[in-house]
């Protein structure tokens, strides 16, 4: 099983990559249309933290032996699934507008459809439960448990530097008429 598990982080890491390849994309594009980016300093750490996931996983399933069971790794990968199938869609609702930065544009307003109808911010969530999830689908619990924790400690800068950056973007009509929370 554990080649099975490395299959797997190979495939989570080319997907990373492929969002990174998209998301230089839509910067590039954003900030040539005027958009400015917002807390660049913590952009590096959460690179490190998301890179570290990765190779946690591995090495610790290796290192310390962990063994695959059924009964919490196929959940936790349909959870990893879940979750990846969350990202894109937070991805393909936002286009342009989404980059793992915080880039935005005075004159875009804000989404509020797909899954940002109902959650601020949902790629968030995707994260979360992927950065517990993927360890724990071969048992790498202290992964899972590190890199919760730091990302808790990640994203409460991540969410504060982007909901500021938020508030100069256009409201857009459904949110201002009260129609969406």
């Amino acid at each position: 099983m554990v080649t099975a598990y490395v299959v797997l982080l190979v495939a989570v890491t080319l997907e990373r990559l492929l969002e990174l390849i998209v998301s230089t994309r839509h910067a590039a594009a954003m900030l040539a249309r005027g958009a400015k980016e917002y807390g660049a300093g913590h952009y590096p750490a959460m690179v490190v933290l998301h890179a570290a996931l990765l190779v946690g996983c591995l090495v610790e399933v290796l290192v310390a032996d962990r063994p695959f069971i059924p009964a919490l790794g196929w959940p936790m990968l349909v959870v990893v699934v879940a979750a990846q199938a969350l990202r894109w869609w937070c991805i393909s609702t936002l286009g342009e507008q989404w980059n793992t930065r915080v880039i935005v544009s005075a004159t875009m307003p804000l989404v509020d459809r797909g899954p940002y109808r109902r959650l601020r911010h949902p790629n968030y969530v995707a994260v979360t439960a992927e950065g517990l999830a993927l360890p724990l689908v071969h048992t790498a619990w202290v992964t899972a448990l590190v890199f919760t924790v730091a990302n808790v400690a990640l994203l409460a800068v991540r969410i504060r530097v982007e909901n500021g950056a938020l508030s100069t973007a256009p409201v857009p009509p459904s949110v201002s008429d009260g129609q969406c929370v």
